[in-house]
């Protein structure tokens, strides 16, 4: 099985985009977690006379350019973006970039999901061996902060400085593999400040390595008593069918009982699958335009 990938770095280089431009919040101090860069892009013939969504995303290093990334690849959001909206098959939009911190596994990972272990199961995460992420051996998961991060200092001086819609019905939040999980679990703990979530290639095991483990059931129990209303809410999830992503199926499929017997349908939700693609931001990019679509079409 492939290993997770941990794509965390703090290269202060400025990425280069395609259409539009960003505008960089450096080191953006927190009271909650550690300081991050916070890489936002605004498209072409942005103006304060207009109002525009926001799209929040998590990794956001590897979302512009792939020249600087530690992969050399990246999503090609502003390519994605740019076309659509100049299509006009989208609302005005901007993205916010949410760089990951080497704690990326420690602010991903849903801490409500994790304390709704057994004890004893808590700590067969916590010791695992032959986990690539051994910086999370032994340390308790973080992600309630990171959202009140998101939540309480971010969200608040973005939509004070920049032309948002600060609006659920305008306001959601993207990401994949272990940022799908806290896009995920964003939208159940704060469902009046996201209207949607976007999750690629969710990385349901939680982490690699632990024997008959038991993250996927805990999480889509919690999925089932949290999800939000189906009546002002949208969410999207994927899958491919190589490398880790060739293990996600099975519990894909038990999420999407939940979601649907929690009232979604497709007005508000999609699931899709993409054969012969893996876990990497190279078929991400390549699928991108799909959820963006599902979340800001006209």
């Amino acid at each position: 099985m492939a290993l997770l990938k941990v794509n965390c770095f703090m290269s202060q280089a400025f990425p280069n985009v395609s259409t539009g431009h960003i505008k960089r919040w450096e080191n953006y101090h927190s009271r909650f977690v550690d300081d991050r860069n916070v890489d936002i892009w605004l498209p072409d013939g942005y103006t304060a006379e207009k109002k525009y969504a926001v799209l929040y995303m998590h990794d956001g290093q590897m979302l512009f350019d792939s020249s600087i990334t530690w992969d050399k690849q990246e999503w090609g959001v502003d390519e994605t973006m740019g076309k659509l909206l100049a299509e006009n098959s989208i609302q005005d939009c901007i993205v916010v970039g949410i760089w990951n911190t080497p704690k990326r596994h420690l602010e991903y990972f849903p801490e409500k999901v994790f304390y709704s272990l057994s004890q004893a199961d808590q700590q067969k995460v916590l010791s695992m061996q032959g986990n690539p992420v051994t910086h999370l051996l032994g340390r308790y998961p973080i992600s309630d902060n990171y959202l009140k991060f998101i939540i309480e200092e971010l969200k608040p001086n973005v939509d004070a400085h920049l032309s948002t819609l600060p609006g659920p019905e305008h306001t959601f939040i993207v990401g994949s593999s272990m940022g799908a999980l806290i896009s995920m679990y964003a939208i159940c703990e704060y469902p009046d400040v996201f209207g949607g979530a976007a999750c690629l290639s969710t990385h349901w095991p939680g982490l690699d390595g632990v024997a008959e483990n038991p993250i996927p059931s805990a999480l889509i129990n919690y999925l089932k008593y949290h999800l939000p209303s189906p009546q002002n809410h949208k969410i999207y999830f994927d899958y491919g069918t190589e490398t880790l992503d060739a293990a996600y199926k099975p519990y894909q499929l038990q999420a999407d009982s939940v979601i649907k017997a929690g009232g979604y349908d497709d007005t508000n939700w999609l699931t899709r699958e993409f054969p012969g693609a893996d876990h990497s931001e190279n078929s991400w990019r390549k699928r991108f335009d799909v959820p963006v679509l599902f979340l800001l079409k006209k």
